[in-house]
Order: structure tokens, then sequence, then C-alpha cells
């Protein structure tokens, strides 16, 4: 007989089954976080942070007359439809808010993804825009808001 057929089976090391199976469960954490995250937060509607939040939302969903809701009645009811850019792929993060008494400014952060991209991600396009908003009663209205979110175009004086 053989001495090398004598040998008892090579037992798994320890060690490499411990990393192998903290590395699983890290990958099963990352993916129940992933997809349970859920969607943002709804801000109030009555801030200018929620009139921003819904009229942007509405925007990306492609409902315009949800989103002219959110407009003064000057933009709203003259609306001349502008072409923006896609909005798929499409993110709006808030930035900051400026609210004095009977206006605000609320800046956000665009963010339009295009494609799978390559090594590094997907492309990715951000820019930082601006919406004014007035007070309208008890409600806030945009009077304007930032160019890939805008869908009147305010009508040029004759």
């Amino acid at each position: 007989m053989d001495a090398s057929s004598a040998r008892p089976p090579a037992r798994p090391d320890r060690t490499l089954i411990i990393i192998v199976g903290v590395i699983a469960a890290l990958v099963i954490i990352a993916l129940v976080v992933v997809f349970t995250r859920g969607e943002p937060q709804s801000l109030d509607e009555s801030t200018p942070e929620g009139v921003v939040q819904r009229y942007s939302a509405a925007v990306i969903d492609g409902d315009e007359e949800t989103a002219k809701e959110y407009l003064v009645d000057e933009l709203a009811d003259g609306c001349v439809r502008m072409e923006g850019p896609p909005t798929d792929g499409m993110r709006v993060t808030l930035v900051d808010t400026q609210e004095r008494d009977d206006s605000a400014d609320v800046r956000v952060l665009i963010a339009i993804s295009y494609g799978g991209g390559g090594p590094l991600g997907p492309d990715e396009v951000q820019e930082e825009g601006e919406f004014d908003l007035v007070r309208d009663g008890d409600a806030w209205r945009i009077d304007t808001a930032p160019w890939p979110l805008t869908i009147c175009q305010p009508e040029m004086p004759r």
C-alpha cells in the first residue's frame, strides 16, 4: 500500500470558512439595505422644500398637470411648454433653503445619469440649481425653476 493513499482526507481550513461566511453575510446585509431603502421621506407640502420636492417628482414622472399646480398663476396659466433634458435617471437632492417672509430660495443638486458608463461607474452630470418661490396666502408657489426642471417658459413681453 502506498503511503500517500493512507493519509486521511484534507480538512478545509477553518479560517477560510469563517472569512467566506463573513463575506456572504456582508453581501446579504448590503442587499437588504439596498432593496429596503424605499422612497425618500416626504417633506411637508406647506414648506418651500416640500413644494420643490413634489414639483420635481411630478416633472420627473412626466406629470405636467400636477407640476403646474406648484407654479405661480402667471406662469401656469400662460404655460408655453419648454423641452428640457430627459428625466430618466434624474435625481434631485436638497442642498439648502433661504426662507424669508414672502419669498424663499431652495438650492438643489440635480444629477442626471446617462447609460451604464465605463469601469468607473455610470456617466453622470451634476449641476446645482435654484428654485425661487413666493408665498401665495398659506401656500408656496414656484416662480422660477432650474433649467433641467423647467416645464413652462415665461412669456416674453411684446
